[in-house]
Formats: C-alpha cells, structure tokens, sequence
C-alpha cells in the first residue's frame, strides 16, 4: 500500500472512530436527568395557604396550587382525568420545582390520591419525572420510565369501590404506569382537581420551576367536562403578598391553560 492510500485510511478510520465515539455522547446530552425516589421522598403535594375555603364557584387563592377543583358533597366524584403536554424548563443556579396532576380530595379535607408529572431545576439540571401520592405519604417515583418535555400525558384517577386506580401514560415515550391502593384514611371523594403545582419539598412549599404555559385538555370528572361543575378556580399567590406565582385561565370544553407568573 502507498504511503498516500495509508494516510487516506487513517484519515477514513480516525472520522469513523469520532463519529462513532460522538453518537452515544449526543443521545446521553438529549436525555434530561430524571426524577429518583430519593427525591421524590422529600416531596408532598397537599395544598397550603388556601383562602376562602368555605367558598364553592370562586376564584380563591392558594400558596401552592393552581388550575381547578370541582367541589362538592362527601362521594360527588369518583373519577378525574386530563391530558398535557410536559412542559419543558430553562434551568439557572437556583433550585425550583414545578408539577402537573389530577387528583381526588384534597381540596376540602387531608386525603388526597393523584398522579402526575414535574419538571425542575436541581443542581443546574432540568430534572424530569413521573409520579404518584396517597396523603399522608410523600411523592412515590414511577421507576423505569423516561419523561421529557413535549411528551404527551393522560392522567387518571378512579374509585372503583374499594380501591382507587391511578394510570399515567406517555404516549410519546409509549409507556404507561398504574398503581391501585385503598386511599387516604378517610377519604371523602368530595372534590376533583387538575392542578400545577409548586410542590412542598422537606415540609416548605418550594420556588416555583418557570414551566412557561401548560394545556390541560380534556379535564373532566365523572366523565363529564370539569367545566360542567363550575369548578372553584385557584390563582397560585405568594404567601407574603397577594403577587401572583401562576394563574390559570378561563375553563371551556374541558381545557384550560396555566402560565407561570414567578417563582
């Protein structure tokens, strides 16, 4: 072989090795770093700071919640679902936290079953996730599933009788996680909620993660439109001030769009 072929191989070998080299470097730097139970752990999701909670068919006020409860008697629902696009988050130094869900209970009393998703900011990281709570417990961690932004959500939550059903699938990522349970001790079935969240992490209500604007479609209770109950609608505020951290819009067909405000 001629000096000349063998330099063109060497050249020809050293671009294969670099692509090859840069394909799995690229395809890690494009999967975010995902929600651990370790995490997970630390995080609740009970409202706090609610004004008026006597009122039913208002706008209220809380520290940590935002979107919209359907609020009634003790069994007025048994079933609530949405759908949402995940939101994607832009992270700097600090260390914020923002989630998406549906819910019974919770609104007017301690029980509370859900299921959902987060997007966060954790050591410089958009962190990503998908979950499930019973009250009093902490946030439990779906394990083996990858959550990114812009994959495509449905949540439900459903009593069957004797136990409630919690199904969240990702219809981007193809996967789909349930987990059935007896409920909160005490558990009314006395509201349904879809909520964006500034999650209490270590027992403090956390800096809201800038999540940007996320959809709820298709939010109904009871198979019906969440619309159709006229839900209390919930403007998330600062709890030293009446400054607003995210507020939902106006409610029609079953959608709704949430958007940041601050931190």
């Amino acid at each position: 072989m001629s000096p000349r072929s063998s330099a063109g191989f060497v050249l020809v070998t050293a671009a294969a090795l670099t692509a090859a080299l840069a394909t799995p470097s690229l395809a890690a730097s494009n999967t975010p770093a995902q929600l651990t139970q370790s995490i997970a752990s630390h995080e609740s999701h009970t409202l706090r700071g609610l004004a008026q909670p006597g009122k039913v068919n208002a706008t209220v006020s809380s520290t940590n919640w935002s979107g919209y409860a359907a609020v009634g008697s003790t069994g007025a629902y048994t079933s609530v679902t949405s759908s949402w696009t995940q939101p994607s988050v832009t992270c700097g130094s600090a260390t914020t936290y923002s989630s998406f869900w549906v819910g019974l209970d919770g609104y007017s009393n301690s029980a509370l079953e859900q299921t959902g998703t987060e997007a966060d900011c954790i050591g410089g990281k958009a962190t990503y996730g998908a979950w499930w709570e019973v009250l009093p417990a902490s946030e439990s961690a779906y394990s083996g599933v990858t959550v990114k932004g812009g994959d495509k959500f449905t949540a439900t939550v459903t009593y069957t009788g004797s136990t409630f059903t919690m199904t969240l699938a990702d219809s981007t990522e193809g996967w789909t996680k349930t987990t059935t349970h007896a409920g909160s001790s005490g558990f009314k079935n006395a509201s349904a909620e879809v909520i964006a969240e500034a999650p209490e992490v270590g027992g403090s209500v956390a800096s809201l993660a800038d999540f940007g604007t996320v959809t709820f479609t298709g939010a109904k209770a009871d198979g019906s439109n969440l619309d159709t109950y006229s839900p209390n609608e919930i403007v998330m505020t600062k709890s030293s001030s009446s400054a607003v951290r995210a507020q939902p819009g106006s409610i029609s067909g079953g959608s709704f769009a949430d958007v940041w405000k601050a931190s």
